[in-house]
């Protein structure tokens, strides 16, 4: 299985939890697209443990911390949908997108146009704030009326109980983990999270 964790926004955790993810399954790790330094693969590669995860290289890595699309315009490139071939491995992958859902790549297409290319099933962050209900709820129902399938979501950062219910509800999509704000994040606290994801995983 290869998995895509896509977020309602940047700066949501997209890395923090495909370091667990991958921790979770023992997976491989792949970001397709980095745009701006440090790179998020190395990020990953020091809060991950395991000996089985292989990390592999991106497929465009790019300079400006901007929308790919624009990056790549920075640099004088073209991004293009036929550019991401899954890596070869034998091992689950977790693919990390870049920003949210609707990030251009191209004058064309979209991050979760990657998803779509490669049939990876998606795991959706959201972190709460005021207004994450609506930029959740508008990013389930492109989701869904793009019949992209959804692992579920993990909500991350300081709890809402009342903003998690209704997305809960509006959603449909299993809770798959609720990550509180963390002060400290190193190897041991993401096995600690890794396990508890487990618990929900196969739910």
């Amino acid at each position: 299985m290869q998995y895509f964790v896509t977020a309602i926004g940047t700066e949501s955790g997209k890395t923090l939890i495909s370091a667990i993810l991958t921790e979770a399954l023992k997976a491989d790790y792949w970001k397709p697209i980095q745009a701006g330094e440090p790179g998020d693969t190395e990020r990953v590669q020091e809060l991950v443990s395991n000996p089985i995860t292989k990390f592999h290289p991106e497929t465009h890595r790019l300079k400006l911390p901007a929308s790919p699309h624009a990056a790549a315009k920075y640099e004088h490139k073209a991004i293009a949908l036929d550019d991401f071939i899954l890596p070869e491995t034998s091992n689950d992958v977790i693919v990390e997108g870049a920003g949210g859902v609707l990030v251009p790549l191209n004058d064309h297409d979209f991050v979760i146009d990657i998803a779509k290319e490669l049939n990876c099933e998606v795991v959706l962050v959201a972190n709460l704030y005021l207004g994450s209900i609506n930029h959740t709820l508008l990013t389930v129902d492109y989701l869904k009326r793009n019949n992209i399938p959804v692992k579920g979501i993990i909500f991350n950062g300081e709890g809402n109980e009342e903003s998690e219910r209704i997305i809960e509800k509006h959603s449909g999509y299993k809770v798959l983990l609720r990550l509180p704000k963390l002060s400290l994040v190193n190897q041991n606290i993401i096995q600690y999270w890794a396990d508890e994801l487990m618990l929900n995983w196969y739910a």
